[in-house]
């Protein structure tokens, strides 16, 4: 069986690597192998980058599958998947923060009119940033076990309690965030969802670095901060059902299996360039055996993904089959980290900004960030139980 792009999508692909060549110039690598909960890599300051999000929204690509009553230019998932890939590819910030990819798609599939009209066009036109508040330091894989609550007080609702692991807030203007609002309901059943400005006053941020050096999450508390009822997505105690289709927009994305293919062919470059011992590294037989093998793999992992978008175009929403998608990129990521540190050796340790750091210092900063890549959107253990259950029907153990 043979897989194609039509002419006019093939036409849109070249559309978009032209253009992101143009507008983020590839020369600023320093940093951008690692997977970064921003969506882009590092190496540039957050104004360029958000000046590069304005021009995105100026020809519509922020919210490329959006329909066009909303914002978007309802441009087909397969569209959607093309940015995606060559953003990813390029290393460019295909978005800052959840709104263009996860709080638009929510609000246009349980939100109100009145959310609708608030917020879709300020993601739409780049205007606002958007984080998301559900992990707390007791609620990660098990995230139905939540204890921030919202407790209703006339007009609104009352949030106390801690969230953590929560990229961008520092610089966010909204959240999309869970809090429990009945503590004797079953714990899936007495969360809801809510979207809270984070100018609201009796909200603390703590930055928190992650293990590049990074300081792009935060803990964020909640003293009595008062959201107001029309802020509240979907049903009272229904939250949990709105998130999990956030999270499966979450799940679903290409990005992260491109973003290594790139460091990818720079590794198997690399090796070929390179003399080790008497010879060429990739001419040892154990390394090129496994750099092929990643080779495979890569594209094993782009199908996956497309997978996921053309069930979209069908108008089916992938549950299962997101979170294979991103339980094998994720698991991808770590093989292509290691492989990648074995083939440099001890040069791979280097970060960026040593000078004698091989391939500016991405592949200490990969491996490093690697790590959390089975835990972010979901652990391995999460996704497996969700294959498991919802993909394959096994019964819950």
């Amino acid at each position: 069986m043979e897989f194609r792009f039509s002419p006019e999508e093939d036409a849109f692909r070249r559309e978009v690597r032209g253009f992101v060549r143009g507008e983020w110039p590839q020369e600023v690598t320093e940093g951008a192998g690692a997977e970064s909960p921003l969506g882009y890599g590092g190496g540039r300051g957050f104004e360029e980058m958000r000046s590069f999000q304005k021009k995105l929204a100026r020809k519509g690509w922020l919210t490329l599958a959006w329909p066009k009553e909303h914002g978007g230019l309802a441009a087909g998932h397969m569209n959607q998947l093309i940015y995606n890939e060559e953003m990813a590819y390029h290393r460019a910030p295909q978005q800052l923060g959840v709104g263009p990819d996860r709080v638009g798609p929510t609000i246009i599939v349980f939100g109100n009119e009145e959310q609708k009209g608030r917020h879709l066009p300020a993601i739409a036109g780049a205007e606002v940033i958007w984080c998301q508040g559900f992990s707390e330091p007791g609620s990660g894989s098990d995230l139905a076990s939540l204890q921030t609550a919202a407790v209703a007080e006339g007009d609104y609702f009352v949030v106390n309690g801690q969230k953590i692991w929560t990229s961008l807030a520092n610089v966010a203007d909204w959240m999309i965030l869970l809090a429990r609002t009945d503590p004797d309901a079953p714990k899936h059943k007495g969360i809801s969802y809510f979207l809270l400005d984070m100018k609201t006053p009796g909200i603390t941020i703590q930055p928190l670095a992650d293990m590049t050096g990074r300081q792009t999450f935060n803990q964020v508390f909640f003293d009595n901060v008062r959201v107001p009822r029309d802020c509240l997505v979907g049903e009272l105690n229904r939250g949990w059902y709105v998130a999990a289709a956030t999270l499966d927009f979450e799940r679903s994305g290409i990005n992260r299996v491109v973003a290594g293919f790139r460091t990818y062919e720079e590794l198997v470059a690399y090796s070929r360039e390179t003399a080790r011992d008497g010879g060429r590294i990739i001419d040892r037989e154990p390394l090129r055996n496994k750099l092929a093998e990643l080779h495979i793999e890569f594209h094993a992992g782009r199908l996956l993904a497309y997978r996921v978008a053309w069930l979209q175009s069908q108008g089916r929403i992938p549950n299962a089959e997101a979170s294979i998608s991103k339980l094998y990129g994720s698991e991808l990521q770590q093989r292509l980290a290691r492989a990648g540190i074995e083939v440099l050796g001890l040069g791979g340790q280097l970060k960026p900004g040593s000078r004698w750091a091989p391939l500016a210092g991405r592949i200490a900063d990969y491996y490093v960030a690697s790590v959390a890549t089975t835990i972010a959107a979901g652990t391995s253990e999460v996704m497996r139980n969700i294959i498991a259950m919802r993909g394959l029907g096994l019964p819950r153990g």
